[in-house]
């Protein structure tokens, strides 16, 4: 999975985490793949984004957004190349996705979060 923050792009429920809360991602190693650039898409991403979280992402992997969208940012081509890059081309390989409400820590594995804690399990 190649999310980076994870939350600002999937509704889904990870156990133990709010739905939408960000997450913090800590990489360890990554790697970089291609993906076909749309502006369209990522135009169409940017309502559901968490700004703050995508910068921290960014950050992470070494690019620079302004610390707030932009208002005009979807005639921003420069801009939405960099948010493509980030949240479509870099693949986490090693890692941990951390919870700062809740100090919880899921680690990423060959690319694969694992959210299930022991005390999770049934």
């Amino acid at each position: 999975m190649k999310l980076l923050t994870y939350n600002f792009l999937t509704s889904k429920c990870i156990r133990g985490v709010k739905v939408g809360y960000p997450l913090k991602l800590n990489i360890v190693e990554k790697k970089i793949v291609n993906a076909d650039f749309s502006s369209e898409f990522i135009t169409r991403m940017l309502p559901r984004l968490d700004w703050s979280a995508v910068c921290g992402a960014a950050t992470n992997v070494g690019t620079d957004l302004p610390t707030t969208m932009p208002t005009e940012i979807q005639n921003d081509g420069e801009l939405l190349q960099k948010l493509h890059h980030v949240l479509l081309c870099v693949d986490v390989v090693e890692g941990t996705l951390e919870c700062p409400e809740t100090g919880r820590i899921f680690p990423i594995n060959n690319g694969v979060p694992n959210m299930l804690l022991n005390e999770d399990e049934v």
